[in-house]
């Protein structure tokens, strides 16, 4: 009876541990602090794409990224006549392949994004002191998703074109 009741319970433990695996987008959503990235990616019409597209890494930038663009900078971007430029801001945040830190090898790299046009590389530079993007620092690295890896940024990636 103790092996059935242990077995059941090592059952009812892995169950919960698979149903709790959650997309990008929704480990985004549970974090609590990505509300206006998860909103410009639904007006962006992206979320979909972020949540159903596999082994992805997206250097999320955070409320208060967003808080330090230009004051109406994140209202603009909202509107529908802005749509194409918050889809290009949005795809230079994700690169097609799940990068974790410890595969981030020393120095400066170039990865690109999935920004289809113009300035698609970013510069990921691991040093002693951190990891930054572009201007942006890593502040959490390694925000697993099934779907693939947040590294959480302190900046918004603009692309110079």
């Amino acid at each position: 009876m103790h092996k059935i009741l242990l077995a059941a319970t090592a059952a009812l433990c892995l169950g919960a541990a698979s149903a709790s695996a959650a997309n990008v987008v929704e480990t985004a959503q549970a974090a609590g602090s990505f509300k206006t990235l998860i909103t410009a990616a639904q007006a962006a019409g992206l979320a979909d794409a972020l949540a159903n597209t596999k082994n992805i890494t997206v250097f999320a930038p955070t409320d208060a990224a967003f808080a330090k663009l230009p004051k109406g900078t994140v209202e603009s971007l909202l509107k529908p006549e802005n749509k194409a430029k918050l889809v290009a801001i949005l795809e230079y945040h994700v690169v097609p392949k799940e990068i974790t830190a410890e595969q981030i090898p020393a120095g400066k790299i170039k990865l690109t994004t999935l920004k289809p046009k113009g300035d698609r590389t970013i510069i990921v530079d691991k040093t002693k002191k951190g990891v930054t993007v572009d201007n942006a620092h890593v502040v959490k690295a390694d925000v697993m998703a099934d779907n693939g890896v947040i590294h959480v940024i302190d900046t918004v990636l603009i692309p110079s074109k």
